[in-house]
């Protein structure tokens, strides 16, 4: 991300900031990789150190199902039950090293306590519902088709307009950050990128909350939660500035590329990370060859497992899709378009589907929550009828 501020802030970094009364503004180092990569400095009402109590430690650590089956994998996302708690309702269905892949479905957002995942960048794609995400560096409305960007170390409440929510949400062990290729040597998104930063809405509304209580953070690190009891609201920044923040950016503002014939995955990247990517598929014009056959072809994935969340619209490719689904094709057998697609995709115009894809260059392991909402036979869907 670029530079960004909000709030009040002094003059020179490191130096006195003090408030009406006298007393000074207390300033916090939010870095990435020691000191060596990005940051930004915020300041706060009250030091944002003084804890109060510190509660059991819990796990939340993958039930994952090693039953080394080489198979397609077919999960239904909405089968997922939802929750009244906000993290109680994350049900992680897919992990490996790098990352972790959760479905949730919240009934309600986290008015009671804050989480910070001190462990991992997350994305979560907004599938059904809308609301505001609340964060000490301000709030970010989203809706539909939203992907949040959370860095790794933020403090964040979630609000929900609605009690009809559903998030697809990526948690990432290495940074999240926009494709290597589209960026000059600034950091600035390039011309031919199929996004830019007018797209990518940052935090707004800074809420200092100069509040002295107990207020609970649940911090997740190593596969624990950790309860922590802050004297002070955790919302206590009167302004900040720097390159590590929170942002929006929706799928609906990712510009497809297209070419006279099938475009390869890696024109829909969206996010890069150590380990995998993630890639919006979007509405656009099918190609222009005369010839051309708009279907995808087969294609052995030899060393990446592809992950495919299904989010709306027509997937030429596959029949029987339904909103929520998720498919996990392994590295090691190929895939490609169901019987009857490739035919019926030629001559057509434009595909209105709309679909996550997470590539990752490690195996996938499925958990026991994923087992119990899987369709058993999606491995059989490319027999000829």
């Amino acid at each position: 991300m670029h530079y960004y501020s909000l709030g009040r802030l002094p003059h020179k970094r490191h130096t006195q900031f003090r408030k009406e009364n006298g007393e000074l503004y207390h300033e916090e180092l939010f870095s990435t990789e020691g000191f060596s990569d990005k940051y930004s400095l915020l300041y706060y009402c009250h030091p944002p150190t003084q804890i109060i109590q510190v509660g059991h430690p819990y796990s939340v650590a993958p039930e994952t199902i090693h039953d080394k089956q080489l198979k397609h994998r077919c999960l239904n996302g909405f089968q997922v039950r939802p929750d009244v708690d906000f993290l109680k309702s994350r049900k992680q269905v897919l992990v490996n090293s790098d990352c972790i892949i959760s479905l949730a479905a919240p009934l309600n957002g986290s008015a009671d306590y804050f989480f910070k995942n001190a462990d991992a960048d997350e994305v979560y794609f907004v599938h059904e519902g809308s609301g505001t995400l609340k964060t000490m560096y301000g709030n970010l409305k989203f809706g539909y088709g939203d992907y949040l960007v959370i860095p790794r170390g933020t403090t964040y409440q979630f609000e929900f307009d609605t009690h009809d929510n559903r998030l697809l949400i990526v948690e990432s062990f290495s940074a999240i950050d926009t494709p290597n290729r589209y960026r000059n040597e600034f950091g600035q998104l390039l011309e031919h990128s199929p996004f830019c930063e007018r797209d990518i809405r940052k935090p707004s509304d800074l809420e200092t909350h100069d509040i002295k209580g107990d207020f609970l953070v649940y911090i997740k690190k190593q596969d624990m939660m950790y309860p922590y009891h802050y004297k002070f609201h955790p919302f206590g920044v009167v302004g900040w500035d720097g390159y590590v923040y929170p942002y929006a950016f929706s799928i609906h503002d990712f510009e497809p590329i297209t070419g006279r014939v099938h475009q390869p995955p890696p024109v829909h990247q969206t996010f890069q990370a150590r380990g995998f990517v993630i890639c919006s598929f979007v509405p656009r014009l099918y190609d222009y060859h005369p010839l051309a056959i708009p279907a995808p072809y087969n294609h052995s994935n030899i060393d990446s497992d592809e992950v495919l969340y299904y989010v709306d619209g027509d997937f030429m490719s596959r029949k029987h899709v339904e909103k929520g689904m998720i498919t996990l094709h392994p590295g090691g057998i190929p895939h490609g378009p169901h019987p009857g697609t490739v035919e019926k995709s030629i001559g057509k115009k434009e595909t209105l589907e709309l679909a996550v894809m997470i590539d990752t260059f490690k195996p996938l392991l499925m958990t026991k929550c994923a087992e119990k909402i899987e369709s058993p036979d999606y491995y059989l869907s490319w027999v000829e009828e």
